[in-house]
């Protein structure tokens, strides 16, 4: 029987097909859970209805995290198919080009610094807020970080102290929310060619350099990550949250690596 049989889940942060919030939805679909979708409204929102259908999605909601009243409509409109939600998956990050190139200090903006919180931290627990009224009987939230959270990466820049307020928002839901029943999580992925990852400058040598310093000798896939959010999310992890859990290849484990 498939381990999400019967679970609701939200994905939320739709962009492309080679996002994570798509592969996680994949591995939600095979598992057996019902899947919704959210994207940005206009050209995010449209490329997500386009292939909704192939994980059999009943609805996909227009949603800017940045907006509460966005938010909120989105959430109603979710409520008018849905008495209830299990999974929230949080798949959303941004930060202003320009504050992802050169050295940090030199980059860093108070605008940029400000937007990329906002978008990438605050607006877990905005979904939080509005989520769990529909998790009566418990459920779990899940997010995305990246080992930038705890390590300086060169032109991560200011998504690495967004990143790391994520994971402390992470640890502070699953405090309050434990008692509801419902777990908290975070799933760190090593570098995936994602959307969002191509304005990252340099992304592809550090595929190449992930690929020969990690101990598994290559990077992850979008499969890999969604089968580890599908464990998360599931009743097997049933006694595991607030955590950070790597999907990485191995390369958290390591310090200063030599080629072979």
């Amino acid at each position: 029987m498939p381990i999400l049989e019967g679970k609701r889940a939200l994905i939320a942060g739709i962009a492309s097909k080679r996002s994570i919030a798509w592969g996680i939805a994949r591995s939600f679909h095979r598992e057996g859970a019902e899947v919704a979708l959210s994207a940005l409204p206009g050209r995010m929102l449209e490329r997500a209805e386009s292939f909704a259908p192939e994980v059999d999605a009943p609805f996909c909601l227009g949603m800017d995290v940045s907006s509460d009243q966005s938010i909120e409509e989105a959430f109603a409109q979710l409520r008018e198919s849905w008495s209830g939600l299990d999974i929230l998956v949080h798949s959303i990050a941004f930060a202003p080009g320009d504050n992802l190139k050169g050295d940090f200090a030199d980059s860093v903006s108070r605008d940029g610094f400000r937007i990329s919180h906002d978008v990438s931290a605050y607006s877990f627990a905005a979904l939080a807020r509005a989520a769990t009224p529909l998790m009566a009987d418990g459920g779990t939230l899940l997010t995305l970080s990246y080992s930038g959270s705890t390590r300086a990466v060169k032109n991560y820049n200011v998504m690495g102290p967004a990143k790391a307020s994520l994971e402390a928002v992470t640890r502070a839901l699953a405090m309050d929310l434990g008692k509801k029943g419902i777990r908290v999580n975070a799933l760190s992925p090593g570098p995936v060619k994602t959307l969002s990852a191509a304005g990252i400058p340099n992304f592809r040598k550090m595929l190449h350099r992930y690929e020969a310093a990690a101990p598994l000798r290559r990077n992850v896939t979008l499969d890999e990550v969604g089968n580890a959010a599908v464990f998360l999310c599931s009743e097997m992890a049933s006694g595991i949250t607030g955590v950070v859990l790597q999907v990485d290849a191995g390369m958290g484990a390591v310090g200063l690596a030599f080629p072979d």
